[in-house]
């Protein structure tokens, strides 16, 4: 997997009664010059072209940790999981939820040409036959007229060339409307709130990644590993999806989360920010929308669904520094690099998450990133608002721990405590949070609150989704038998 960096298709049919080869003409129907008459058009053959498409429902809607406070980050990505810069890691199968590393007029009849009438064959009847004979002869009248009327209608109106008749299209293309919750309707208003963001870095490095408008105040929320490489001595461009271009300037990063906040020097008056939805109501097999640059491709809108939630992801910003930790939504709206940092709508155009990894299959000689294969994970917008929040207030993330360190590993049916921490410290953090719960050292995390825990990254990424104060339940093995505890998260402030 990979986080998007700078960087989701008989019976044979009756004889049919012949009709007479031109249009019978009325007495007021126009006429050409003396002695001539009009010559019928052509027969239209039905082809379907390459406009006439069917319209598509839019539904309404692993390693010790270095840490004492908290569980560590590896400083190298786990297997498997890659960032869009550096897809080309071939990632094995998982067993286990992957971890992501750094980085879309039926015809109608026609008219016959037969020789000549046929005459009636048998005997007359009487009776009902009169009756059917003028009914008949009626249908006929009428369909010479309209016949005629409609061929003098195109000749009118369309253009005869060869043989041929066209009838141009009635209505303005600049005048049709499209419904405000399809997805033509949802991208053309969330379009002119998105911007593609360019991070160039001191040494000329540098990629593409996406943004979307936070508030009224100029911020742009947008993923950690999108604007890293430039957050220090670079230079940081949005450019909206109308051309215009303006400076940015990185307000605060959180490096575990992978969110970022930046903020136009020069913001525009008049700038409208996407409406924000409710990540936590998101429901297995919602329609999404995804908008972003993949591949430096701007303003490209793709579409899927849910198709699940609290995916735990571990992502790498490509450093070499610790990972990014989330319980991610995951959808099969196409992401690939570039998309990183841009909304997730749901079917009304409210942001439920801000794409951030893929899983990839890997990249094969001679390719440096690899595309989606339909799994893509986005940051739940309700946790990225609670640290947006905090980035735009004070400049540095909170995050809550359990004061615990845990092991990356993969296979250990949990989130082991390991034996010791960073540089021989204690694994449980004396008087924190897990050590006031009477956790120790070889115990296995198996649940968080109802939530079961496989590894440490999924006990860290839930932990994320909390806030510093709140009470869990977790439930644990020591010795083959099986207890719980209730803790109160700590704070660990910054990323350092």
């Amino acid at each position: 997997m990979s986080t998007e960096n700078e960087g989701n298709e008989g019976t044979a049919a009756e004889a049919v009664p012949s009709v007479p080869s031109a249009p019978p003409v009325p007495a007021d129907a126009p006429r050409g010059p003396s002695g001539s008459t009009p010559a019928p058009p052509p027969s239209p053959a039905y082809s379907p072209g390459p406009d006439t498409e069917a319209a598509q429902p839019f539904p309404p809607t692993g390693e010790p940790a270095p840490t004492t406070s908290m569980p560590s980050v590896p400083d190298t990505p786990p297997p498997g999981v890659r960032s869009a810069a550096e897809a080309n890691w071939p990632p094995p199968p998982p067993t286990v939820p992957a971890y992501a590393h750094h980085g879309a007029d039926g015809g109608g009849p026609v008219w016959g040409a037969p020789d000549q009438l046929h005459s009636p064959v048998g005997p007359r009847k009487r009776g009902m036959g009169g009756l059917v004979a003028a009914v008949a002869a009626a249908a006929l009248i009428a369909g010479g007229i309209g016949g005629a009327l409609g061929y003098w209608a195109a000749d009118r109106n369309g253009t005869t060339s060869g043989g041929s008749t066209t009838v141009a299209a009635s209505a303005n293309p600049h005048d049709l409307k499209r419904d405000p919750g399809t997805v033509a309707g949802v991208a053309a208003k969330a379009l002119p709130s998105v911007v593609t963001i360019d991070a160039q870095a001191g040494d000329g490095e540098g990629g593409t990644g996406t943004g979307f408008v936070y508030d009224k105040e100029g911020h742009i929320l947008t993923n950690n590993h999108v604007v890293a490489s430039a957050a220090d001595n670079g230079q940081l461009t949005a450019t909206f999806s109308d051309g215009r271009k303006y400076d940015a300037e990185v307000v605060g990063r959180a490096q575990g989360y992978d969110v970022a906040v930046l903020k136009l020097k020069n913001p525009p008056p008049g700038l409208t920010p996407l409406a924000l939805g409710n990540s936590e109501q998101v429901a297995v097999g919602d329609s999404t929308i995804a908008i972003g640059a993949p591949f430096g491709l701007s303003n490209t809108v793709t579409t899927g669904i849910i198709s699940a939630k609290n995916r735990p992801v571990a992502s790498g910003d490509g450093s070499g520094g610790s990972n990014s930790y989330m319980s991610a939504l995951q959808t099969d709206a196409s992401i690939n690099p570039g998309n990183s940092g841009g909304p997730l709508l749901d079917s009304r155009g409210a942001v439920i998450g801000i794409n951030s990894a893929i899983q990839s299959t890997g990249s094969g000689v001679g390719q440096t990133q690899a595309g989606s294969i339909g799994l893509g994970f986005a940051i739940p917008i309700n946790q990225a608002t609670n640290v947006a929040q905090q980035l735009i207030k004070t400049g540095q993330p909170v995050y809550p721990v359990i004061g615990a360190t845990v092991t990356m590993d993969e296979k250990t049916g949990g989130a082991v405590i390991s034996d010791q921490g960073a540089a021989g410290t204690a694994a449980v953090a004396k008087d924190g949070p897990a050590a006031r719960a009477g956790l120790r050292a070889g115990d296995v995390i198996t649940k968080f609150n109802d939530t079961v825990i496989d590894s440490g990254p999924t006990l860290i990424g839930e932990i994320w989704t909390h806030q510093p104060g709140d009470q869990v339940t977790l439930t644990y093995k020591r010795n083959g038998r099986t207890a719980t505890a209730e803790v109160t998260l700590g704070e660990r402030k910054g990323d350092s």
